[in-house]
């Protein structure tokens, strides 16, 4: 029986729609399918007793590689986190240090400090305990101590009585100072007669109580002749 032309175009036509649509089905999966699975032939037809629905492979990669992705991620971050901890650590540890080593310089310059002022102190106090000795003027430059001060005393002793301890005025004056009377030195010591030290000391009382200090007593002098 012959088929009319028209039929058989249009079941050609539906042919090739089925071999188009079966061809890009295959290829579709030919796309996701690179190896063969177990239990599967090369030319993609299931051998016999095989009922496997393995995946292809490239499709469980697929579906495996977002939660393989996340774990790395998060190792990676919790690596970072970790260093970042040990970084803040050691940064925190190396700031207590140097705050440490600066209280312990402090401690150690303050004790400096005060073991300075002690041996100034206990100097000074050998100093008062300790009679000085020596020439009149050099007597009177270690109980004056401050240079420009005893240069001052020294100028008004010099005229007074020429640094001699015993000098004496026909008006009662006596002494380095010229004390009038000279026993008004024995304020400073029974021994003011003979002692440089007593007169000197006596001398420097009067001119701080009288003019504030011996260069005051000076100042004084050079436009009086007379303190």
């Amino acid at each position: 029986m012959s088929v009319p032309n028209s039929e058989r175009h249009g079941r050609l036509s539906r042919l090739h729609k089925i071999s188009a649509a079966t061809g890009a089905a295959a290829v579709g999966v030919t796309a996701f399918a690179f190896t063969v699975v177990p239990g599967q032939k090369s030319s993609g037809s299931v051998t016999a007793g095989s009922e496997m629905a393995a995946k292809p492979v490239a499709l469980q990669a697929a579906a495996d590689s977002p939660a393989e992705q996340k774990a790395s991620i998060d190792a990676q971050t919790s690596a970072a986190d970790d260093r970042a901890r040990a970084d803040a650590k050691a940064e925190a540890r190396k700031k207590a240090e140097a705050r440490a080593k600066a209280r312990h310089e402090a401690a150690v310059k303050a004790d400096r400090e005060r073991e300075r002022e002690l041996a100034a102190s206990r100097s000074a106090e050998r100093s008062k305990t300790t009679s000085p000795s020596g020439s009149p003027k050099q007597i009177a430059r270690q109980l004056i101590g401050d240079e420009s001060q005893f240069q001052c005393f020294s100028q008004i002793v010099e005229r007074e009585s020429g640094w001699d301890v015993h000098a004496q005025n026909p008006s009662g004056a006596y002494g380095l100072v010229q004390a009038l009377p000279g026993s008004k030195m024995a304020s400073a010591g029974p021994d003011w007669r003979n002692n440089a030290a007593t007169q000197i000391k006596w001398g420097l009382g009067y001119m701080k109580d009288r003019y504030g200090s011996p260069c005051g007593a000076w100042s004084f002098w050079q436009s009086n002749n007379w303190y």
